[in-house]
């Protein structure tokens, strides 16, 4: 990675996360929140072409050099919403804007939506709302994580005898990357064990959810977030739902549509250009 940054740890009252800070101390304040099984190098491409911004670009608990959640803790979307505010609090930041990919900008979109006196502006990417579960599916749903919460502790993690043949897993992995972004996450995700690789992930971060919002309240959380909202959709990303496009069209949020993946942002030097070409006049307004 070419673009300087610096390395911090953030004691939370409840566990220990680390970040990457990009941009002057006196910029813009940003929060930067990656994707599920991300890191902070996530945003190691578009973050040094974000201009008059203080950027945290975070490692979610759970992720990259960030703590794991205590034993019995679980890894609820509007969990990470705590953990947002505690880290802006480090900073003394009462208002803060947000940058979120995927999972992040769900979350984004959910601490915006239940705590609008606190955000400033929304940055997100190929992520808007969460994948939701009706009424009827609920006592399946939770059957179905507590069977895997019980066998979670008896599951091991894979082992890659070299780094590039973690690189190629992840290049693979949901939201399929280009091989220098899988690069990049793995330069901070993996750690070495015995026999060779493994991801510093935490396994539960696998296991299914025991508790989706329904789609009303997905969309209640959208609506209610008053903020200007700027968000990039990857023509060949992961929202491709016609319903939930629909939905997002109907919201006042300022929408574009380029041409890349899921992770466009971080596949190329393209990518990031052209998000940065679109964020950088709406941090700037």
């Amino acid at each position: 990675m070419s673009h300087t940054f610096e390395e911090v740890r953030l004691r939370l009252p409840h566990l220990e996360v680390a970040a990457h800070l990009y941009g002057p101390e006196d910029g813009r304040p940003v929060i930067a929140l990656h994707g599920w099984l991300d890191n902070a190098a996530s945003f190691s491409r578009l973050a040094p072409l974000l201009n008059g911004v203080r950027i945290v670009a975070l490692d979610l608990p759970g992720h990259g050099l960030s703590d794991h959640r205590p034993p019995g803790a679980g890894y609820n979307i509007w969990d990470y919403a705590h953990d947002i505010l505690q880290t802006a609090e480090q900073f003394g930041w009462q208002r803060f804007s947000l940058l979120g990919h995927s999972l992040g900008g769900i979350v984004s979109v959910l601490l915006a939506g239940a705590m609008p006196e606190r955000i400033e502006r929304l940055a997100l990417i190929d992520g808007v709302i969460p994948y939701t579960g009706e009424a009827e599916s609920a006592p399946r749903k939770l059957g179905e994580a507590l069977r895997a919460l019980l066998a979670v502790e008896r599951k091991r993690k894979p082992v890659y005898a070299r780094f590039d043949q973690a690189v190629a897993a992840r290049m693979k992995g949901v939201g399929a990357v280009s091989r220098e972004a899988a690069e990049r996450l793995a330069q901070r995700g993996l750690m070495p064990v015995p026999g060779g690789y493994t991801w510093r992930t935490d396994p539960r971060l696998m296991l299914p959810s025991p508790l989706r919002l329904t789609l009303a309240h997905a969309q209640a959380f959208a609506q209610r977030v008053e903020c200007p909202t700027s968000l990039i959709i990857a023509r060949q990303g992961l929202m491709t739902d016609a319903k939930v496009i629909e939905f997002i069209d109907s919201l006042p949020f300022e929408s574009h549509r380029l041409h890349g993946g899921h992770h466009l942002h971080l596949d190329d030097d393209e990518g990031a250009a052209a998000i940065a070409a679109v964020f950088n006049p709406f941090f700037a307004s």
